[in-house]
């Protein structure tokens, strides 16, 4: 080759140097700005168009479909929903469709409802799900009492749920139903699937379990030994216990009747001995009917 001259001296030309072959592994990390793409939407790089500047095309379009529909009418409102369409399609394409749903917040028996309203199929157009019609499906199922839906790009959607709490069974006319903390009731709960929640039985019993079940929870020697709670005319309340026992309540004062019960109770262990009725209705007298006399040192009172 030729020497090459320059300002009239004669220098020889330098052989050039090769730069290593740079790995792979760098040229991802160069061109990506050392941060981390997930698989799905490296994809859509590979094509030559980046999410981000695909989202920002995507709304062009959308910006487009808009000027239309106001422009020409109905016309403009089945071209613009074609054309989201068509993106949805498009976004799916390059990764963006969903793959997994993700419920937290919700038990095991509520799962299947919770996915069957949200109503998610596999590899459906993830940007083009409708979140709020979503989150009011969901809301609509008995277990739930709050729904939040959140898009996890490139190919996750999460379904966030608060759950009402379980209170109690209810029985009434036939059926036996679970109802809320607040006596609503979760058509979609198998009542047979709780044990051990307590049984309230009769008309309204539901609405008022709620008012007197935290003060039966409050008395674990009660508690244990309760069968159910009937509500008698919608006015009060009767404890049949498991023993075939029964308490009478007030349908004004109940507190008062179960701390009266309490100091009973604590007297004579009545609860462990064993009665057939004890009315508390009369504010001013306890009436205690036992099974086989009277208990030693207890006034009963006769007509009870």
């Amino acid at each position: 080759m030729p020497a090459a001259l320059r300002g009239g001296s004669r220098t020889q030309a330098k052989p050039r140097v090769k730069a290593p072959a740079s790995s792979p592994k760098s040229r991802a990390q160069q061109s990506r700005g050392g941060v981390y793409t997930p698989g799905k939407l490296g994809t859509a790089q590979g094509v030559g168009l980046s999410p981000h500047h695909a989202l920002l095309a995507a709304g062009g379009v959308l910006a487009v479909a808009l000027i239309a529909t106001l422009a020409t009418g109905h016309r403009g409102e089945r071209a613009g929903a074609d054309i989201s369409a068509r993106i949805d399609k498009m976004f799916a394409s390059l990764g963006f469709r969903a793959r997994a749903v993700h419920v937290e917040g919700a038990s095991a028996l509520a799962m299947p409802d919770i996915l069957q309203a949200a109503g998610v199929y596999k590899d459906q157009p993830l940007l083009g799900m409708d979140l709020e019609a979503m989150r009011k499906r969901v809301e609509q199922v008995g277990w739930v009492k709050q729904a939040r839906i959140v898009r996890l790009l490139p190919d996750t959607l999460v379904v966030a749920v608060v759950e009402h709490n379980q209170l109690a069974v209810w029985q009434h006319s036939g059926k036996s139903l679970v109802v809320d903390d607040h006596g609503r009731v979760i058509p979609e709960a198998d009542a047979g699937r709780f044990p051990g929640l307590p049984l309230v039985v009769g008309e309204g019993a539901n609405e008022h379990a709620p008012e007197i079940l935290p003060a039966i929870a409050q008395r674990p020697r009660l508690k244990d030994r309760l069968e159910a709670l009937v509500r008698v005319d919608d006015r009060r309340w009767d404890l049949r216990m498991k023993d075939g026992s029964l308490v009478q309540l007030p349908a004004v004062g109940e507190q008062e009747a179960l701390m009266q019960l309490d100091q009973l109770d604590q007297r004579t262990r009545i609860l462990e001995l064993g009665f057939e009725r004890i009315d508390l209705r009369d504010p001013d007298m306890v009436a205690v009917r036992p099974r086989d006399g009277a208990l030693p040192g207890q006034l009963v009172a006769g007509g009870a």
